[in-house]
């Protein structure tokens, strides 16, 4: 009796093996970064890719004959994979690049606003320099000299009144800020009664009247360099920048200079460009900025929305099927 339990145990150990290897051979193939690691998916997230066999970057250069033509889903996270030519070139089977970048069907809108005001409030009250200075062994007694500038009832001017910058209206009017909104077009009257926001049709007057400018555009053409000398310049003295959308959207050389001369009293940016900025740049040591490193969208919750929408494109491109939220060129 014991030795036919046996055998019957060994013979369902192998009918599972056969199931995982036939399920294995009916999953396509996607190229990704890693995971865990510096550049990879969290490993709570690594769940999600169940979907596909996957082969990390680091194997395919390594063995680019075998694995490159395998390859039909490039999934990519923070940046990475790079869809460069280069590594096109080693996938003659691609059939989509999906990316977990922001903009995925609005997961990223309320953990991005967040940021945003805590950029703001950060910036505005001298958490970072506080932390410091009470975190310092040197420390016996409290600068007086360490003063913010008042938030509330302050008025905020939020550039890109999308989905992001709305709920960041949302927010701010929590603390009783005047809201100045500049947009290609314009919100509804009833989303600017909710929020008690004023359009501006003239960047130029939305510059001039802020205590804080918000930036919340996309990268486009037109949107990048939006923010140069000519518009520094028309901010208050007693203003602060603020850029959660992309490095590329403010002149920073102007930028600099700005904020050296006393043309803007402070800057708060999750982006810059390129990221990380180099060690020497001047931005880095400015007492008067506060950077991140582009994390406006890092909550648990968020990423793994990001990637399941991802994987979620994926296989649909890869079944031929239509993709949920597919990136058409403009020209489309």
């Amino acid at each position: 009796k014991y030795k036919e339990i046996r055998v019957l145990k060994t013979l369902l150990l192998f009918e599972l093996l056969h199931v995982q290897l036939t399920n294995c051979e009916d999953k396509p193939w996607a190229l990704d970064s890693e995971v865990g690691g510096e550049f990879g998916y969290l490993e709570e997230q690594a769940d999600i890719l169940r979907h596909f066999q996957i082969i990390s970057h680091r194997d395919l250069l390594q063995n680019p004959e075998l694995h490159g033509p395998k390859i039909q889903a490039l999934l990519m996270w923070k940046y990475c994979p790079t869809a460069e030519p280069a590594l096109l070139g080693l996938l003659p089977s691609l059939k989509v690049v999906a990316s977990g970048g922001v903009g995925t069907d609005h997961l990223d809108v309320d953990a991005t606003a967040d940021f945003a005001m805590g950029l703001l409030l950060a910036s505005a009250r001298e958490i970072l320099e506080g932390h410091q200075i009470a975190m310092d062994p040197n420390t016996v007694h409290i600068p007086q000299s360490l003063m913010g500038v008042e938030v509330t009832g302050s008025t905020l001017g939020i550039i890109g009144m999308g989905d992001i910058g709305y709920k960041i209206a949302q927010r701010s009017f929590g603390f009783e800020m005047k809201i100045l909104y500049h947009n290609r077009t314009r919100r509804s009257v009833e989303d600017e009664r909710a929020v008690r926001g004023s359009y501006c049709e003239r960047l130029d007057d939305l510059l001039r009247r802020s205590d804080f400018v918000v930036v919340a555009v996309k990268l486009t053409s037109r949107t990048t360099g939006l923010i140069g000398r000519r518009e520094l310049s028309l901010m208050k003295p007693s203003a602060t920048l603020v850029n959660i959308s992309r490095g590329q959207v403010v002149d920073q050389d102007a930028l600099v200079e700005a904020l050296q001369s006393g043309g803007i009293r402070a800057a708060a940016l999750d982006v810059t460009h390129p990221e990380p900025l180099p060690r020497d740049h001047p931005l880095l040591g400015l007492p008067n900025v506060l950077i991140t490193p582009h994390i406006g969208t890092n909550t648990n919750n968020t990423a793994r929305a990001m990637v399941e929408r991802m994987v979620e494109n994926a296989l649909a491109a890869v079944k031929g099927l239509p993709v949920p939220n597919e990136v058409r060129s403009q020209s489309q």
